[in-house]
């Protein structure tokens, strides 16, 4: 098969993307979509996305994480099929989606940064030193004093594959509070790596990072890979709306490869 692909990528966090919008990729095995992700063998990325047709919204999104297995919502890979899908033509201001995790809205700024709007967040679980929440993707939220000093790989696998986990996965995200927002260093299930950014984790890191009064915050978020903002409205003590995730999504590279 001769597949014509695109290499995009958010703070960091690449992916392939295909247009799939006429069905001659639908046939990618696990272990074909896990080859093109590898950063050895493929064209390496972080997960692989295919660009496809749904009645009554501009595009599906399909997502495949690096193992080749489907994947929940991936939220800088939606803001990366975004700005695909503008390169394709698909060009309204406002641009309706649906997902994995339900329906989306996404709006292209002139600076090239795409707002992706994510799901409500109705429940958070508030443990000894940490949060679980879901915000599309499952994530774990552990606040330390120096994240630059912890081993995500070591410590993220521990949590990931811990008796309560093992089974389904779960994200997990180091957040250290700094002078202007939050830094956030992400494990990834499915990369089973730390990633340079992850779109559902700085959203879940920015939601317990708030203030626990309501009210609208924008957190300003570093990751390895760059600046990202999270905007949202806080309507309870565990309870978020109208949250968008901020930041750019760049076109790196466009080629051909026969599998």
């Amino acid at each position: 098969m001769n597949i014509h692909f695109y290499k995009y990528q958010g703070t960091g966090n690449d992916f392939v993307i295909v247009d799939n919008r006429g069905g001659e990729y639908s046939s990618l095995t696990t272990e074909q979509i896990a080859h093109l992700c590898d950063r050895r063998f493929g064209i390496g990325a972080d997960g692989l996305m295919m660009l496809e047709m749904q009645p009554e919204y501009d595009f599906k999104m399909k997502y495949y994480n690096a193992d080749g297995r489907e994947g929940s919502m991936c939220g800088n890979g939606g803001r990366c099929l975004t700005a695909f899908a503008r390169h394709m033509g698909i060009s309204k201001p406002m641009l309706r989606f649906i997902a994995v995790d339900g329906p989306h809205e996404a709006r292209l700024r002139e600076n090239g940064w795409v707002d992706l709007k994510m799901q409500d967040v109705h429940q958070v679980e508030a443990g000894n030193l940490y949060f679980y929440l879901n915000t599309g993707s499952p994530h774990f939220v552990k606040f330390v004093t120096d994240v630059q000093e912890v081993d995500v790989y070591e410590e993220g696998r521990s949590i990931r594959y811990n008796d309560r986990f093992a089974a389904e996965g779960t994200n997990v995200n180091f957040v250290q509070e700094v002078d202007n927002g939050i830094f956030v260093r992400t494990y990834e299930r499915g990369v089973e790596d730390e990633t340079f950014s992850c779109g559902t984790g700085v959203t879940a890191a920015a939601l317990t990072a708030a203030p626990a009064e309501p009210g609208d915050y924008n957190i300003p978020v570093e990751t390895l890979g760059g600046h990202l903002e999270v905007h949202f409205t806080r309507t309870g003590e565990r309870s978020y709306s109208d949250i968008w995730l901020c930041g750019p999504a760049t076109l790196v590279f466009e080629g051909n490869i026969k599998i």
